[in-house]
Parts: structure tokens; sequence; C-alpha cells
């Protein structure tokens, strides 16, 4: 688990971006999964953090390569690389 308020804040992303669709507010249209994920005000919203730090982390995330990015127009979407975060885990499991 981690133990600062940054790598908790990325832990509820990687949570988050599991399953977008499951996260949307009651009462609102829960659009069909498309492969593109989600955008960072979605994840903002999400998880109620300001989007400044969604957009942080996302980049960070997408910079270690735990997420894919995809631009569309100007929007820009996170989806989790399920190969990636495998293979991370699988390192720690093994101690590095």
């Amino acid at each position: 688990m981690p133990r600062t308020p940054a790598g908790r804040t990325r832990t509820a992303i990687l949570e988050w971006l599991k399953d977008p669709p499951g996260h949307a507010p009651r009462g609102r249209s829960r659009r069909p999964p498309d492969g593109r994920g989600a955008t960072a005000r979605a994840v903002a919203a999400g998880l109620g953090i300001p989007l400044r730090t969604a957009r942080t982390h996302l980049a960070l995330l997408a910079d270690l390569g735990l997420l894919r990015t995809r631009r569309v127009l100007r929007r820009t979407y996170y989806r989790r690389d399920e190969f990636r975060i495998a293979e991370v885990c699988r390192l720690f499991e093994k101690g590095w």
C-alpha cells in the first residue's frame, strides 16, 4: 500500500480507470466502453480531486508506461496498459 498521499492518488486513479463507466454517478448516462478511456476531467470528477492534480498524476503514470494515451481532437483519453501493469507487478513480486 502506498504511504504517500501522491501514491494513494495514483493508486486511486489506476483503480478508477479499471471501470470508468461503472463509476459514473447514478442518473447520468453511462456510455458503453469504446476503448478510448477517460479524460482527465472525468478522472478528476470521479475521484473528487482538482483537474490540475489529475492531469499531473495522469501524465506521470503515462510517462511510466502504465497508461496509454490517445488524442481525439482537443482531448486526451487515458486507459490502463494492463500488460505493463502486470509486468511491473511481477518485478515487485520478485523483489526487483
